[in-house]
């Protein structure tokens, strides 16, 4: 666990991390409600076909926007914060805009491959989750 403290912060635990995405699903279940209704609206009377799947690709461009926007302002999401957690690049130096896309988009992909991205953490020699190793990023404990 030698990578541990390259940022200088220790690392968050597993435990408190797993909790912190529970609260984010219920954080991100009220952004993308509140997000939809306007697109619902707009779209009254288009065909479902070509709807449905503008929805999607809407929502899942809201919920990037909101992680990205979040992760760059700071570090942290509402439940990081409520759970003392912040994102932060693996070395010294200021989370980018790559880095943060580039963990939204490889987190993505590991939910929808079965939480195959999350469940990572179980055998990660030092329980990062697969979007936190491949981006460069790591949560750890917030200090202040």
């Amino acid at each position: 666990m030698s990578s541990a403290l390259e940022n200088g912060a220790p690392p968050a635990g597993l435990a408190r991390r797993l909790l912190s995405l529970a609260y984010e699903a219920l954080v991100l279940f009220a952004v993308l409600a509140l997000g939809a209704t306007p697109f619902i609206a707009l779209t009254d009377g288009v065909e479902h076909v070509v709807a449905r799947p503008l929805l999607q690709l809407y929502l899942v461009g809201l919920a990037g926007a909101y992680f990205v926007c979040q992760w760059l302002r700071g570090g942290q999401t509402l439940a990081m914060k409520t759970w003392g957690l912040r994102l932060v690049p693996r070395h010294e130096g200021a989370l980018t805009l790559g880095q943060a896309l580039q963990r939204y988009c490889i987190a993505l992909a590991g939910l929808l491959a079965l939480g195959a991205g999350f469940a990572w953490a179980l055998f990660d020699r030092d329980h990062q989750f697969l979007h936190d190793r491949l981006a460069g990023t790591r949560i750890v404990k917030d200090e202040g």
